[in-house]
C-alpha cells in the first residue's frame, strides 16, 4: 500500500524510499534490519544483505 501512497502527485520524493523497503520484504519476507531488536536470528543471506553499502536507511 505505502508504494500505492506515496505515488499520488506531491508525494514521488518518497516513493523510492518505499520501493526500497518493498523490495526487501519480497526478498526476505522480513525487515532483517530489526532482527536484532526482536531477537530473531538473522540468515545468512540476510547477513550478507545487511554488510552490503547501501542497506541501511
Amino acid at each position: 500500500q505505502a508504494v500505492q501512497l506515496f505515488a499520488q502527485p506531491g508525494l514521488e520524493g518518497n516513493l523510492a524510499f518505499a520501493l526500497q523497503h518493498q523490495a526487501i520484504i519480497e526478498r526476505f519476507g522480513r525487515y532483517p534490519h530489526r532482527n536484532a531488536v526482536l531477537g530473531r536470528a538473522s540468515s545468512d543471506e540476510e547477513l550478507a544483505f545487511l554488510r552490503e553499502p547501501g542497506s541501511a536507511f
